[in-house]
């Protein structure tokens, strides 16, 4: 009973962090987008604009909850919760540091995987229940550019894989406290590209926004969703950008560790505690986020496919090769 209650008790702590990130997460990607826009972002509810994300989750919670006659209402009901608690299970086998996590499982990367895959049936789902061709449209395309991205972002994280030796998150941190770098981002660098690349075009982020694309498409699969279910799929966007944020920092640029050199070097900085050196790498690619949509213009839905399939497939499987033949003779 005591261990069921710590595992509950985890749960609630994890969910409600990610429910407040992703409240100022949007706050302060208006805000830096605001900026490198030149203008001031939200500035009128609360002292700067703090109290903007309350307000607008209020809006949302009350706003009216528009069904559109001919949408096939159980599908279209379901579809908002199928992509919410498939991010939100992702979660659950982060270790956000040494010994704090909800699942350690030996297969925690494939399980993100597995999630993320599940979290595009939702937008299918969307897409398809809706009845409007514009929902449709950003559905199918939804489909493809998850099953395009998810071989190129696979094949990067094999090469951190083989250099771990381990499938499991937190082993893959461990391994990294034992490189001399103190990290898998110099032997990996081109895994990370490719990893980057595919980051935006599996959380549908700009420039890969096409399933939403709204010069295009309205809002694509979101084109009839107002109200809370409106909400629930912002948030599962959020949270997906957390968790791909989360395995960057785990996976290349060591977890909740820093190098050992850098220890040697600044004794002081091995009191620092771990989650936040964790929470700094999040942040700063979750920085990197803001800054692409506010400078990178959306790509073709064609040259969208012939990344994936020409290029980045073909640099992962080069970045294997070569993590192999390493790893083999050296």
């Amino acid at each position: 009973m005591i261990e069921i209650g710590i595992i509950i008790l985890k749960v609630a702590v994890v969910f409600g962090i990610a429910l407040l990130h992703v409240a100022y997460a949007v706050y302060f990607e208006r805000k830096a987008v605001g900026r490198m826009q030149a203008r001031m972002g939200p500035m009128e509810v609360g002292f700067r604009g703090t109290l903007q994300p309350i307000a607008d989750m209020i809006k949302s919670f009350f706003k009216e909850d528009v069904i559109p006659e001919r949408a096939d209402r159980h599908l279209f009901y379901i579809a908002p919760v199928i992509f919410v608690a498939s991010m939100m299970t992702s979660l659950s086998v982060l270790p956000f540091f040494e010994g704090f996590h909800i699942a350690d499982i030996d297969i925690g990367v494939v399980f993100i995987f597995a999630m993320s895959s599940l979290g595009a049936y939702g937008i299918i789902v969307a897409g398809w229940s809706s009845n409007s061709k514009y929902s449709f449209l950003g559905g199918i395309r939804a489909a493809a550019q998850v099953i395009s991205y998810e071989i190129s972002m696979g094949l990067s994280l094999a090469g951190v894989m083989l250099m771990a030796g381990s499938l499991n998150l937190s082993d893959i941190v461990r391994a990294q406290q034992e490189h001399p770098l103190g990290m898998f981002l110099v032997p990996q660098f081109l895994g990370f590209a490719v990893f980057v690349v595919a980051a935006f075009a599996e959380t549908n982020r700009a420039p890969f926004d096409l399933p939403e694309a709204e010069t295009e498409l309205v809002a694509g699969y979101l084109t009839e969703y107002s109200g809370f279910r409106y909400a629930l799929f912002f948030l599962g966007e959020y949270i997906g950008m957390l968790v791909m944020s989360s395995i960057a920092a785990l996976c290349f640029l060591g977890g909740w560790t820093i190098p050992k050199f850098l220890i040697n070097a600044l004794p002081f900085l091995s009191h620092v505690p771990g989650i936040i050196w964790f929470l700094m790498k999040v942040y700063l690619f979750m920085f990197f986020y803001f800054w692409v949509r506010a400078t990178v213009p959306r790509y073709r839905y064609d040259q969208l496919m012939a990344i994936g399939w020409k290029v980045l497939i073909v640099l992962a499987l080069l970045n294997l090769l070569i993590t192999a033949m390493i790893k083999r003779f050296f």
